[in-house]
């Protein structure tokens, strides 16, 4: 792998790092991880059918008339029968694929109930290194269970639909508390104003110690309707984050979750290959399944010979 066509965003090279590392080596992170932190991260998250793609699209198009580089990474459903995504970047962003400055990446969640797939943060982390200036990360859309997001992004725009219930739907998914902006999108829709309404009177009833008040803007993406208001918003959140020192304290702590996971990633492969073996395995299920002995206990037993 040639790391230096790499950084300078040589897509081929940067195409066969992502296979590599969605395949599990992470060698190549080791080396090109000093060179990033310096892309800007937006994730996009909402119920399918909200027009997360269009609204992507139209950001990347606007920000492409910027010279701004960016990296789209779109979290689809599994394929049953492959294993890799049902949806493909090219049939959900037609004409973007082949643009200068733009990569898109399609990934599998691969069971991943988060709504990002696993190697998501280890590609974003490619693209950061391949100097893209934003990198999108827009999920699955599985409903209520797409929180992770807040994990990986600097800001999170949620986006939902005028549909009859979808804001209540919204606040039971706890899609609002990690909101940073919030799009009506498809707002040529009856319900956008009532829809919009509600959500600003959700607003008011948040917590305002956290400072940044989320706003509530229409957006009709298709007819790229509120695009350039919602990248003045992006860049107003971007603005607040670095002006109350928000950032640096975000991505620390991303940081922080990251090795945790990392170390918890190891553990469990460890005690998957080495402390469970199969065959021992099978004979404490039958003694469990028999009543001889309890599955509290052997865990018990399993862990306190590790630590």
């Amino acid at each position: 792998m040639n790391i230096e066509k790499l950084l300078k965003g040589d897509k081929r090279t940067l195409a066969r790092a992502i296979s590599i590392v969605e395949d599990g080596d992470t060698s190549i992170l080791r080396k090109i991880y000093q060179h990033t932190g310096h892309a800007y991260y937006v994730g996009i998250t909402g119920p399918p059918g909200a027009g997360k793609s269009t609204i992507v699209g139209k950001l990347t198009s606007k920000l492409l008339e910027r010279n701004k580089t960016i990296g789209i990474i779109a979290i689809d459903p599994t394929s049953p029968f492959s294993g890799g995504a049902l949806l493909g970047d090219r049939i959900r962003m037609p004409g973007l694929a082949t643009k200068e400055g733009v990569f898109i990446r399609s990934m599998a969640t691969r069971g991943s109930l988060g709504g990002l797939a696993q190697a998501t943060k280890n590609v974003a982390l490619l693209f950061d290194a391949a100097g893209m200036d934003y990198i999108f990360v827009e999920t699955v859309g599985v409903g209520q269970v797409e929180l992770d997001i807040a994990e990986v992004c600097d800001t999170t725009v949620v986006a939902l639909v005028p549909e009859s219930g979808d804001s209540i739907q919204a606040m039971k998914a706890g899609l609002l508390e990690i909101a940073d902006i919030i799009v009506v999108n498809k707002s040529d829709r009856d319900g956008a104003d009532r829809i919009v309404t509600e959500l600003r009177f959700v607003s008011e009833l948040r917590d305002k110690s956290q400072g940044w008040e989320y706003p509530v803007i229409k957006t009709t993406a298709r007819e790229d309707k509120g695009i350039d208001k919602l990248i003045s918003l992006i860049d107003s959140h971007e603005e607040y984050l670095n002006n109350t020192g928000s950032f640096e304290q975000a991505r620390r702590q991303r940081i922080k979750l990251r090795m945790q996971e990392l170390v918890e990633d190891k553990i469990k492969n460890h005690i998957k290959k080495e402390v469970i073996k199969p065959e021992v395995m099978e004979k404490l299920v039958e003694k469990i399944y028999t009543r001889e002995k309890d599955p509290f206990q052997s865990a018990e037993e399993i862990t306190s010979s590790l630590f």
